[in-house]
């Protein structure tokens, strides 16, 4: 590495990846859109409930405080499913953790949709949400291990963008169902959502190969040969720095009398380990504290709160957000790898936060027309925003950042804490609003999606180009000299 990337490492690209062939581009594509529907699922899962809410209430008598407890408990499951979907994914390997969130998906669709009591839906929100959590995880790790250097941004925004079509099917569903019976409109809602993983389990088992990084922990080097020979030339070059990688990792857990990963992380972090935690954590953190939970699951509320009172219309209002958050979700895919992580993050976290200030503007005004036309528009700048940076890029930073050894075990914790985030906002939303009101709940949302920009600005080195090898020896040598935060960002 040159000593001008060791001295500045948030602003050096460091030198391009070697290309690779288009055939073996095009096998790690496939392997990353089979990984993705796990986050097609996830995102329906999650954004189902925003249209579905009114009629579960009309149809069971849920209140909405225990509303709140089920929306907000479904992500308190994912974080249970997070943190054990990296021993999982040690363990069993990536692969057979795509099948078992599948299966988990599924069930907890079914048992919903089933459900004839506010016990049984916490029953099935719980299964879902695990699965959820396992979703969150393994489709990063997956990709991130399975995509070449070169194209390694490009592919690691596929879940995100796959979690925010499910997102958009999942309001669609909503505005197509909703003129059926009160009782059998919801179920169908929920249940259309164990399809797809049935599709997804046969394609874990049949058609997607473990990743080298994996089988080379686990002493299987020759498999691996056979899986980077089908992705990309260079296969002995590369599992060569997959090899060396896995070594150093192994003799530095000997030279510290062989400590567990989680120990290694959370009781004794190197310098190097413990900035990059920091950095996932702090991401985690802020792409949930900027309120985008609360748009994805009480859209319906707010735009109530402006005056549209038509139930179509409000749904149609939900569908063109997750329009638009879909739509926008595309530019990360080919602008990560050329413009690079930090700047889509500062653009995306400016971009929010000034819709936040417009949209509590909006919904404090009197309910006219002009305030539910710029509620409606400042909620889709939001999301369009969130989508641009915010939304995919930290799964990616974070899945890159991460040294081998830790990368499972690390991005279950960063998850998990993504999920109480998530879960904090879900189950406080309604109740935030009527104590501080409905703008202000947004001017609270736009000060934290501030500090956020602060946080990236300050804390975070660029990646982009560099392989998942380089990406550690920069965080090795970032605490030798850190780079004034005043510099211009490439």
């Amino acid at each position: 590495m040159k000593k001008e990337d060791l001295e500045s490492p948030l602003l050096s690209d460091g030198d391009p990846a070697p290309a690779d062939s288009e055939g073996g581009s095009g096998y790690a594509l496939v392997c990353a859109l089979l990984a993705s529907l796990t986050s097609i699922i996830f995102g329906y899962n999650r954004g189902v409930m925003s249209g579905a809410q009114k009629y579960v209430q009309e149809d069971l008598g849920v209140t909405d405080g225990q509303l709140e407890v089920l929306i907000g408990a479904t992500s308190i499951y994912s974080l249970v499913g997070s943190l054990a979907a990296g021993w999982t994914c040690d363990r069993a390997g990536r692969r057979r953790a795509v099948a078992l969130s599948a299966a988990m998906f599924l069930a907890g669709s079914a048992v919903t949709a089933a459900a004839n009591g506010y016990a049984a839906l916490m029953a099935g929100q719980l299964v879902s949400g695990v699965a959820c959590g396992f979703g969150l995880v393994v489709a990063p790790v997956y990709i991130a291990e399975i995509a070449p250097a070169s194209s390694r941004g490009f592919l690691s925004s596929i879940p995100e963008i796959a979690s925010n079509s499910g997102i958009l099917l999942s309001y669609i569903a909503d505005f197509a169902l909703a003129d059926l019976p009160t009782m059998l409109s919801w179920r169908l809602m929920i249940g259309i959502g164990a399809v797809p993983p049935l599709f997804l389990a046969v394609a874990a088992v049949l058609a997607m190969p473990e990743t080298p990084r994996w089988l080379v922990l686990h002493g299987r080097p020759d498999e691996a040969r056979r899986v980077l020979a089908r992705m990309a030339g260079g296969a002995d070059r590369r599992l060569q720095e997959i090899v060396a990688s896995v070594r150093e990792a192994s003799s530095k857990s000997a030279g510290e009398s062989s400590p567990g990963v989680w120990r290694e992380i959370l009781l004794r972090p190197t310098p190097a380990v413990r900035r990059v935690m920091v950095a996932i954590l702090g991401l985690q953190v802020f792409q949930q504290a900027c309120g985008v939970a609360a748009m994805i699951l009480y859209a319906p509320r707010v735009f109530s709160h402006v005056g549209i009172t038509s139930d179509r219309a409000v749904l149609g209002a939900t569908v063109l957000l997750g329009a638009v958050k879909t739509v926008a979700i595309v530019v990360p895919l080919f602008l990560a790898d050329r413009l690079g992580r930090r700047p889509m993050l500062l653009a995306s976290a400016g971009g929010m936060a000034a819709s936040l200030l417009v949209l509590g503007f909006s919904v404090r005004a009197a309910a006219t027309w002009w305030a539910a036309a710029t509620c409606v528009a400042a909620a889709a700048a939001f999301m369009a925003s969130f989508s641009l940076g915010f939304g995919p890029v930290i799964w990616m930073y974070a899945s890159e950042i991460l040294p081998l050894r830790l990368r499972a075990q690390g991005t279950g914790i960063g998850t998990a804490l993504n999920r109480v985030m998530s879960a904090v906002v879900g189950m406080t939303f309604i109740s935030m609003y009527e104590a501080a009101g409905m703008a202000g709940t947004f001017y609270i949302f736009a000060a934290l999606t501030a500090a956020a920009w602060v946080f990236v600005y300050s804390c975070l080195p660029e990646t982009k180009g560099r392989s998942l090898e380089e990406i550690e020896e920069l965080f090795d040598a970032a605490g030798a000299k850190k780079p004034s935060p005043g510099a211009t960002v490439s």
